[in-house]
């Protein structure tokens, strides 16, 4: 066996036998002996081989894989390819996504030279945005490097897992290979020398919260469902009313708050929902100022759980940081007051929004957001929302139904959510995704089409207002000139989704009503097509401002 063959096969036995079932590969030349490895590992049944041309687009759809709960690997060729891998990379950082990032690379004696497609810094290119990082020359003696070999996939699965004490996220591992790069028959003997396995941690000790204060849990962004779990558990067995963001694995239940941010902004502070005294904060919050504001308030205790010790807090207020919390004893008095003033302003809130979103009969994101969520709750299916409008609409108009959702909150960006979609949607079955036309035309090299492959089953619910409906809502488009906001700002666009869809083979319909709008997001995702919603950019924050003014006035009646 040729010595590149032998170090490619030792690392994706390697990575198999630690867990690994899934490894996306973008083609090139210096990543060839793991293409080879890894298509050897697929025809054996031992993992699921995904292929794609777009590094970028790769590196998504390898985070929507780990997003669903797998352990994944992204291969990458030399050069500006590794490079395409670093918004995927930054996302799972923030995010505490696993994922082992291999990266081909030239032998170590041309770095500096000048050879096509050598960066002389690749190995470190996502530091310190990985758990892990190890630089690994081409290979001399096979068979007496490999325990080394096995070793170091060992470590840097531990750190993908978040078993190293810095929570999950990515790791790289940057490969070098010399020629030959093509496959030789012989094997090396089968072995496991070198491998280690890392247990899991024990569950943490929850530690006990007073009762009396007046407590919000809140839940942020959580990639692992057992943090949403967790903080939903905690809220329905308190008592206390449920602040969760879509994506948190908790929005849902009895305690959950539908358009929790426009009661904290009616409040204000004035305590019209009862003072809150104490957050209890799970995840990581990113989706509002009303949110940002309240755990920024001097007057509120904020504790944030964390099993693994790192914490949120953009406000600088917190106060404890405990690995689990568990509460004992009957809410006070004071407790079950508040808690019945939520409860009471989260139906009349609901209800307002509601009624202001069925107020007019032109398809719009809120309306948009509130029946993709009712679908998928109906069907059992996963919803994935894009940054942006996107998730703020489901935040703000999608009922609590405990709908599993995933949203790439880490740094919140647009890139790559088409991909995303199509990993979550092969590892969990029927999808169905929300998105802007931006975010839709920034990541539609995912929709490529790879012989070979499936596309899974995804319905992408495109709501298309021609530009960043969003910035419509910021201070922006209140003080800029309207020809500058829109070239520089909005950025409308004009393009032909129904004609973009056919060039990649998407099935593409555009409904115009509601009525039929209503019927196809109901149909069970089933293949990948699109279904295009176009709406009016112009009415984004009027109707903002109405829903707004509609909950305000509901809670002040109250």
């Amino acid at each position: 066996m040729n010595p590149s063959t032998a170090f490619a096969t030792v690392l994706v036995d390697a990575l198999v036998r630690l867990g690994l079932r899934h490894l996306v590969l973008s083609p090139g030349s210096r990543s060839a002996p793991l293409a080879y490895a890894a298509a050897r590992a697929a025809d054996e049944g031992r993992l699921r081989l995904h292929v794609r041309i777009d590094e970028r687009s790769a590196g998504f759809l390898a985070l929507g894989l780990a997003r669903a709960g797998e352990l994944v690997a992204v291969v990458t060729t030399s050069g500006t390819a590794v490079a395409n891998l670093h918004p995927a990379v930054l996302e799972a950082h923030h995010a505490g996504v696993p994922l082992v990032v291999l990266s081909a690379d030239r032998p170590h004696e041309l770095r500096g030279s000048g050879a096509s497609q050598t960066a002389d810094a690749q190995a470190r290119m996502f530091l310190p945005s990985v758990r892990y990082s190890a630089d690994l020359p081409a290979p001399v003696d096979p068979a007496a490097q490999a325990p080394a070999w096995r070793s170091v996939v060992s470590r840097a699965v531990a750190a993908a897992r978040g078993l190293r004490g810095d929570g999950p996220g990515p790791v790289h591992l940057d490969v070098g290979f010399s020629d030959p790069l093509t496959p030789s028959p012989d094997v090396l003997p089968v072995s496991t020398t070198g491998l280690t396995v890392v247990a899991e941690p024990a569950a943490p000790q929850p530690v006990v919260l007073d009762r009396g204060p007046r407590t919000l849990v809140l839940a942020g962004d959580a990639p692992d469902p057992a943090t949403g779990r967790a903080a939903r558990e905690l809220a329905e067995h308190a008592g206390w009313p449920l602040l969760a963001e879509p994506s948190s694995g908790a929005r849902g239940g009895e305690r959950a708050v539908g358009p929790y941010r426009l009661l904290l902004d009616a409040d204000d502070g004035q305590g019209r929902l009862g003072d809150v005294e104490r957050v209890v904060l799970y995840g990581h919050p990113t989706l509002s100022r009303p949110v940002t504001r309240l755990l920024a308030r001097d007057d509120v205790e904020l504790i944030v759980v964390s099993p693994d010790g790192t914490w949120p807090d953009a406000g600088f207020r917190a106060a404890r940081v405990v690995p689990a919390a568990t509460v004992t004893g009957r809410p006070e008095a004071g407790e079950q007051e508040f808690a019945a003033r939520w409860d009471r302003a989260a139906k009349l809130a609901a209800d307002a929004v509601d009624a202001v979103v069925d107020d007019e009969s032109a398809l719009a994101g809120p309306w948009a957001a509130r029946e993709v969520v009712r679908a998928c709750a109906a069907d059992g299916s996963v919803l994935v929302v894009a940054a942006s409008n996107a998730v703020r609409d489901v935040d703000l108009a999608g009922h609590p139904r405990g709908v599993r959702t995933v949203s790439n909150r880490g740094l919140a960006g647009i890139d790559g959510t088409l991909a995303t979609a199509e990993g979550v949607a092969t590892v969990l079955g029927p999808t169905r995704l929300l998105v802007g036309d931006l975010a839709f035309l920034h990541d539609v090299n995912a929709f490529l089409p790879v012989p070979g492959e499936t596309r899974p089953d995804l319905t992408v619910v495109l709501v298309n207002d021609d530009g960043g409906g969003i910035f419509e809502t910021l201070e922006h488009a209140a003080v800029v000139a309207r020809p500058t906001f829109e070239r520089v700002v909005a950025t409308p666009h004009g393009v032909d989704v129904a004609a973009l869809c056919a060039a990649y083979g998407v099935p593409h319909v555009r409904p115009s009503t509601r009525a039929e709008a209503a019927a196809v997001l109901a149909t069970p995702p089933s293949g990948l097509r699109v279904v295009e919603l176009l709406t009016d950019r112009a009415a984004v924050r009027p109707r903002l401002e109405r829903i707004t003014a509609a909950v305000r006035a509901a809670v002040l009646d109250a």
